[in-house]
């Protein structure tokens, strides 16, 4: 069965630097498009960045120039990673796989298998 594991969060002061990372298995990791999510308590969740089988990625207004995603196919790993953050940017944070289509998209409706989640919490 398909399964995403994330791990890689934890606490660090604004200005520092995290990466988060999705283990992925259970499917053709190769195909298809991938993504990160978060969800802030009281806030709905959100779409950070998303990448398809292409290489090409989008992101959230507010992370541009502050986080990459990537992925590793001879591993099966996606990778967030997050520069300059900021206390806003406290959120759990999930990753997401579409194993239907490429089209390219932060709605989360389009994700069809979910992580459990890792916490980033950045203190000012």
């Amino acid at each position: 069965q398909v399964q995403l594991v994330e791990s890689g969060g934890g606490s660090v002061q604004a200005g520092g630097s995290l990466r988060l990372s999705c283990a992925a298995s259970g499917y053709d990791f190769s195909s298809g498009c991938m993504a990160w999510f978060r969800q802030a308590p009281g806030k709905e969740r959100e779409g950070v960045a998303a990448l398809n089988a292409y290489g090409t990625a989008i992101y959230t207004d507010s992370v541009k120039g502050r986080f990459t995603i990537s992925k590793d196919n001879a591993k099966n790993i996606l990778y967030l990673q997050m520069n300059s953050l900021k206390p806003e940017d406290t959120a759990m944070y999930y990753c997401a796989s579409n194993t239907v289509d490429y089209v390219l998209s932060t709605d989360s409706g389009r994700y069809n298998y979910w992580g459990q989640g890792t916490q980033v919490t950045v203190s000012s």
